[in-house]
């Protein structure tokens, strides 16, 4: 279990965060996160009078699953990231690759959240945040999304967390989110997942070449057809046949 924390400095910018993330020195690991299937650490890290509490995977602190490779779900959580700030949101936050006190991992800046909050609590005022994530699971292909994945802070801002399980070829999709099935996707998110399509047709974004390092290229081709697939369809997708919503949902 995870020890008692001090508390952050105050809130960064996404940039600066990434730059305290990315350069800081990790000057402690505090323990372990409760109900963490994988080992996710609570640390700190200080960088240029800035200190902040980071949630820390260590790649080798990963379960062996079955259908996926061993070692990759951390590459995946910043895959996610780089993904959903390519589309220009801004609910997934600030992760990098990085080496820590056990190897290479993903290190996210920490949510000091309201854990009472979860989506089901959270959806009834947040009705096109949710249609935004719901088209992020998709596209990512995520595997488990909980309601507990979604956080909102103290300061009322709701993040998304938890994406180790994304961006596999075969159809993995597994959600609590479907509010939205068979409804039109509103014309803000097209135009999003336009503009993530056209990147991904030209293949010169700085941010595609840094998605490219993360995943295989067949998850990456299989990535562009679900952009395609989505954006021709317009529509949310209904559950298909066999399991679409992960265990525990909360």
């Amino acid at each position: 279990m995870a020890e008692p924390a001090p508390a952050s400095t105050q809130p960064l910018d996404g940039g600066r965060a990434l730059d305290v993330l990315a350069n800081g020195e990790m000057v402690k690991v505090h323990g372990l996160m409760p109900g963490s299937s994988n080992y996710t650490l609570l640390a700190t890290v200080r960088y240029n009078g800035s200190k902040v509490l980071v949630v820390y995977k260590p790649a080798r602190g990963e379960r062996s699953l079955w259908d996926f490779p061993q070692g990759s779900l951390a590459l995946r959580e910043v895959a996610a990231y780089t993904v959903c700030q390519a589309l220009g949101w801004s609910f997934v936050p600030p992760t990098v690759l990085r080496e820590g006190e056990y190897g290479l991992g993903a290190v996210q800046l920490f949510i000091d959240a309201d854990f009472e909050s979860h989506y089901f609590t959270l959806r009834d005022h947040n009705r096109f945040l949710f249609q935004q994530v719901a088209a992020f699971d998709i596209v990512v292909n995520n595997a488990d999304r909980k309601a507990g994945h979604c956080l909102r802070d103290q300061m009322g801002q709701i993040w998304m967390v938890d994406h180790g399980l994304t961006f596999h070829p075969d159809n993995k999709l597994r959600t609590v989110i479907w509010d939205f099935a068979g409804q039109p996707i509103p014309e803000q998110i097209l135009t999003d997942l336009r503009c993530l399509q056209a990147g991904l047709a030209e293949c010169s974004d700085r941010w595609l070449k840094q998605l490219a390092r993360l995943i295989s290229r067949t998850e990456l081709n299989v990535f562009r057809r679900r952009v395609d697939r989505l954006l021709s369809a317009a529509h949310f997708p209904t559950p298909g046949p066999g399991r679409n919503v992960p265990y525990p949902p909360i």
